[in-house]
């Protein structure tokens, strides 16, 4: 009786812990394209014969789809599965990086990166739904952030292979295309292995395929877990069953509209730290801190070293330490960092001295961020959204999320231009206070609650207080 117990229950878990693997192969991509421009760009100038115009553009292009991708990606997950919409993003992964890899002008480099971006950003969208969907309650927070640990390793393994082949066979021509064809990789590898993982439960049952979804349960719990779940997903899919399908109409119901209004909040209190300012032109402020060029571009290997470590610290913390806590501590912390990045660049005098500063208040700042803000801002999307409305929300949050990533990229050249490294740091330092503010009156706990009791947790609670 104890082996016939024991077998199903190691084969559930085997099962989730592969789809979560698998899952994630779309944070890995999104990790990868977002950072290996940095290192490529340099490659291509000399190429495609890029202006500093068209160096912007091409590096925005991927902001502006991932922006689009995420907004849409979330409606046709709703629609479609979340299953077969990361299929779809994996062959969409696969073309946009072929077409980058082989692009023969700017261009055509420029549309390519828009059409990568759109993978990006239904990435951002559909992975963490599809994560929290599939996890049990008790362990949500940690598996869907795992899909963050993997968007960090993608950026470092980004950071790694631009040096190794930049400083290997930087004299050869096109080097920067092998620097991109290397992505093509894990894209076929999360096709493949998404065409064996199974629809989410949450999904099925919304789509009234109540047979379906206990048997995805009985392969990704225990018996008893996937009996009990199962009445707790059916009961809450015949609830929404008259309007399962999410639409800006919904915002019309108060409750509702309160969450949405939160979940753009915490989109944008996410990236107005400034983070991708560091994570797009770490190299260049390292040189301007100090350092020499090549001295900058692997001192910057050790951002991507951090956001790395960090986050495998936030995904432990996530497990013990409530969500809201966590986002208002790193908040806390990246505005302090901020605020001494420009404060020790104004006083100390310009050397490799201040340069080594800089990193360390550039490596401070990415723990907070990397440790709490950023983790604790994707679980939190997947999981506020009640069913009706998930892929909506998350799509909208994400257009707003990558919105302002573009403005952070496109405009912190043009600021370090006009008024000068510490008061751009000053600039987003006064910036993360306001976040912490919004964090303080609005965000919400969710820590050890399933979806379902979420969703009528907020429908009380906005019931008895004004929305934002």
């Amino acid at each position: 009786m104890s082996a016939t117990t024991q077998t199903p229950r190691g084969s559930h878990q085997r099962t989730l812990r592969t789809a979560t693997i698998v899952s994630t192969l779309g944070g890995l991509l999104f990790g990868y394209d977002t950072g290996v421009i940095n290192g490529a760009l340099p490659y291509m100038q000399g190429d495609l014969g890029l202006t500093p115009l068209t160096e912007g553009l091409v590096t925005s292009s991927l902001l502006v789809g991932a922006a689009f991708g995420a907004l849409f990606g979330g409606g046709l997950a709703d629609r479609n599965g979340r299953r077969r919409m990361i299929m779809v993003l994996a062959v969409v992964f696969l073309v946009g990086t072929l077409a980058c890899t082989f692009a023969p002008n700017t261009e055509v480099m420029i549309l390519a990166r828009f059409v990568l971006g759109l993978a990006v950003g239904g990435a951002s969208v559909t992975v963490p739904v599809y994560l929290a969907e599939v996890s049990p309650s008790a362990r949500r927070g940690r598996i869907v952030t795992r899909n963050e640990l993997m968007i960090v390793t993608g950026q470092l393994l980004a950071f790694i292979f631009n040096a190794y082949l930049g400083n290997s066979f930087g004299e050869s021509g096109g080097i920067w295309r092998w620097m991109l064809v290397v992505a093509t990789l894990p894209a076929i590898a999360l096709w493949i292995g998404m065409y064996v993982m199974p629809e989410t439960p949450r999904w099925l049952a919304s789509m009234g395929s109540f047979g379906e979804a206990l048997s995805v349960l009985q392969r990704i719990r225990s018996q008893s877990e996937a009996r009990a779940e199962f009445e707790e997903v059916k009961a809450m899919a015949v609830e929404d069953a008259k309007a399962r399908m999410g639409s800006w109409a919904d915002l019309q119901v108060p409750w509702l509209r309160h969450l949405f209004v939160v979940g753009v909040g915490l989109a944008v209190i996410q990236q107005i730290t400034g983070v991708n300012s560091i994570m797009y032109y770490g190299t260049q402020i390292l040189s301007e801190s100090g350092f020499g060029r090549e001295a900058a571009l692997t001192a910057n290997i050790a951002n991507g070293v951090i956001s790395v470590l960090a986050t495998f610290v936030g995904i432990w913390l996530l497990g013990k330490v409530g969500r809201r806590k966590m986002l208002i501590t790193g908040q806390l912390g990246t505005t302090t960092a901020l605020l001494l990045i420009g404060l020790f660049s104004l006083v100390l005098p310009e050397g490799t001295g201040r340069g080594f500063v800089i990193l360390a208040l550039t490596v401070t700042f990415l723990a907070f961020q990397q440790g709490a803000i950023s983790p604790v801002t994707w679980l939190m999307l997947s999981e506020i959204f009640p069913l009706k409305i998930r892929g909506l929300g998350m799509g909208a949050s994400a257009f707003v999320l990558w919105m302002v990533n573009f403005l952070v990229g496109f405009g912190f050249p043009l600021l370090l231009a006009a008024i000068g490294l510490s008061n751009t740091f000053f600039v987003f330092a006064l910036l993360g206070v306001g976040a912490m503010m919004f964090a303080s009156k609005y965000i919400p706990e969710t820590k050890d609650k399933s979806l379902e009791d979420l969703e009528h947790h907020f429908k009380q609670l906005a019931g008895t207080q004004p929305g934002p």
